[in-house]
């Protein structure tokens, strides 16, 4: 209970800090720390390993997800150690880097960025808003998302990049475990949050995952669930996450030491990157909400969220 209240307080003072300010503010320097501060520390480190990336199937034969065939059939890879953000970037974070980078104001409907209208590119200090600082940033593009990793590579002088597609399905199936969803008890118990016809923000969290059904732009806070086995929160709902692999049907493609997809492919998604946490969309019927499942995204898609790891063998902290 300690230990929970003094997260709870940190996670506080963090979204009074970097909640609200203006898109042409620069960050202060209690901002820039605060976020790299916490970039660091979130950081879970995660063992590596030899394991079969793709739908490897239910123990009675069956598919986890049978409507799906891009992943399929697994392939033995390798996985060197990494670390991984326990958390999904929240819109406080996000912030603080576009403001640093003179970015903060380029996604408004008046310069052209029409998804502004529906979910503004900003932060704020209302817990009811979807834009609330400790609620999930979705990166106006696949662009910025990747930029920030390598902002907090340049502050920090680690080596922070998006997460390979391998590397994130290793981290939410529990280095590469045979599991359905990446909760703390490897099972659904969802919130029944946003499954009404009107949506309270202060609503107390119920269950152990957020899977809407809807296409509400509101989202829990991150970490507002249990975190998995490995200490990760959200790799099942609340958003779809960002990774660096270049689409492709399939594995074949991959090398099977630290595998990545890192040129486009041939076919018709060859210039779109991989999704995973499709949960993140709304879809869990025909296994879609396993952490098996994938989708090609266009790099301008506006609706994704992200984190990012750090490709260093040892652990940060």
């Amino acid at each position: 209970m300690i230990a929970n209240f003094r997260i709870w307080i940190g996670a506080a003072v963090f979204g009074l800090v970097v909640g609200c300010s203006s898109s042409s503010q620069q960050p202060s320097e209690d901002e820039l720390a605060m976020v790299l501060a916490n970039a660091e520390d979130s950081l879970v480190f995660i063992e590596g390993g030899e394991f079969r990336l793709g739908d490897v199937g239910q123990a009675s034969g069956e598919p986890f997800s049978p409507l799906l065939e891009n992943n399929k059939p697994p392939i033995m890879v390798t996985i060197q150690d990494f670390s991984m953000q326990s958390k999904e970037v929240t819109w406080g974070e996000f912030l603080v880097f576009l403001r640093d980078v003179g970015r903060a104001g380029n996604y408004t409907v008046e310069n052209g960025f029409r998804n502004a209208a529906r979910l503004p590119i900003e932060s704020n200090d209302d817990p009811t808003s979807p834009n609330y600082a400790l609620k999930p940033a979705r990166s106006p593009n696949y662009s910025e998302a990747e930029e920030y990793c390598a902002w907090l590579a340049e502050k920090t002088n680690l080596p922070f990049a998006i997460p390979t597609e391998a590397q994130w399905e290793y981290a939410a199936r529990n280095r590469g475990q045979r599991i359905a969803y990446a909760t703390n008890t490897g099972e659904l118990l969802l919130d029944d949050y946003l499954q009404k016809t009107s949506v309270d923000p202060l609503k107390p969290v119920t269950g152990n995952v957020l899977i809407h059904s809807s296409f509400a732009v509101e989202r829990r806070p991150v970490g507002s669930y249990q975190p998995s086995p490995l200490g990760l929160y959200d790799m099942t709902g609340n958003v779809p996450e960002w990774t660096r692999d270049w689409f492709q049907s399939g594995y074949g493609h991959l090398d099977a030491s630290n595998p990545v997809a890192s040129e486009p492919g041939e076919g018709p998604d060859n210039l779109k990157k991989s999704v995973r946490d499709i949960a993140g969309y709304g879809d869990h019927s025909g296994g879609l909400a396993t952490v098996y499942a994938r989708r090609a995204v266009s790099v301008d898609s506006p609706n994704q969220g992200f984190r990012c790891v750090v490709n260093h063998p040892e652990p940060i902290n």
